[in-house]
């Protein structure tokens, strides 16, 4: 019997053509390491749910559950932390309200739909670079985004949105 066929998916607070300018000249302002492997611009989001491996037949029932989101995000990025893996990232000092409460309605949908949630607590933030071991933060302003859009994000090969929602 062959496997149902999968995609890699995710959601992500998907960022403004402003906002990815900002996001990218961040990264390019930081002193990497040689072994660093920076996230392309393309590719850089916050992510709010990792789903994994989908069902592909589930994917118009997830595209026509998941909700427009209810307000802007007001985010402030003004963290830097080399995660023990390697993984360089910005984040929030502070979460945000309405950051969480889009990550807990959304968490609602994936559940009604019988997705499985992450285990790990909710941690938001943008990938910079991988491989970032040694990585000695530059100073640089707070980078402010109001997120206005979540999309629901193909993982093959770098990241294809497949949705925009909002």
């Amino acid at each position: 019997m062959t496997p149902e066929p999968t995609l890699r998916l995710f959601l992500a607070l998907w960022p403004d053509d402003d906002t990815r300018t900002a996001l990218l000249a961040w990264q390019q302002a930081q002193t990497w390491p040689a072994a660093a492997r920076l996230t392309r611009a393309d590719d850089l989001h916050l992510t709010l749910h990792f789903l994994g491996q989908v069902p592909q037949t589930l994917l118009p029932a997830l595209q026509q559950a998941l909700p427009a989101p209810g307000a802007p995000v007001p985010l402030i990025l003004d963290c830097v932390e080399v995660w023990p893996n390697g993984v360089a990232v910005l984040l929030p000092e502070a979460t945000p309200p309405a950051l969480l409460t889009l990550h807990r309605q959304l968490g609602e949908t994936l559940t009604h739909l019988g997705l499985p949630l992450e285990s790990r607590p909710y941690q938001p933030h943008v990938t910079l670079a991988r491989r970032a071991r040694g990585l000695i933060p530059q100073l640089a302003l707070p980078l402010r985004w109001t997120a206005q859009r979540y999309a629901l994000v193909h993982s093959d090969h770098g990241y294809h949105p497949l949705q925009h929602y909002g």
